[in-house]
C-alpha cells in the first residue's frame, strides 16, 4: 500500500508540476498587423504584445475577454485566465485582427 500512494503522490505532484510552467507567447504589432495572427495557448500562459509601429495598437477581445493598450514601440501583457477561443482586435485599427485559442 505504501507503494501505490507513492505513485499517486509522484503522479499528482508531476501534473502540478506541468501546470506551474506557464509560457509567454509573443506577438509582434508591426506594420499595422498582429504576427502571428493565430496562436494556441493554455489557461495562466501569458500575451505579450510586442507594438514595434510608431502608434499605438490595443489588443482587445470581441467579448471584452481584456482590454490592453500597447503604446507605440513598448510591450503589454495579459495572462489567460480561461479556456476558450478568443478572437481580438485593435480599437484603433478594426482591420488589424487576431485569435487565441487557449486550452485548460
Amino acid at each position: 500500500m505504501p507503494r501505490l500512494w507513492c505513485l499517486v503522490l509522484a503522479a499528482i505532484t508531476g501534473l502540478a508540476a506541468s501546470r506551474a510552467e506557464a509560457a509567454t507567447i509573443r506577438v509582434a504589432v508591426d506594420n499595422v498587423a498582429y504576427a502571428p495572427a493565430q496562436v494556441s495557448a493554455h489557461v495562466g500562459d501569458t500575451i505579450e504584445w510586442v507594438n514595434s509601429d510608431f502608434v499605438a495598437h490595443t489588443a482587445t477581445g470581441r467579448k471584452k475577454e481584456w482590454d490592453v493598450f500597447i503604446p507605440p514601440n513598448k510591450s503589454a501583457r495579459t495572462t489567460l485566465a480561461r479556456p476558450g477561443d478568443i478572437d481580438y482586435y485593435c480599437r484603433f485599427h478594426p482591420n488589424m485582427v487576431g485569435h487565441v485559442s487557449v486550452t485548460p
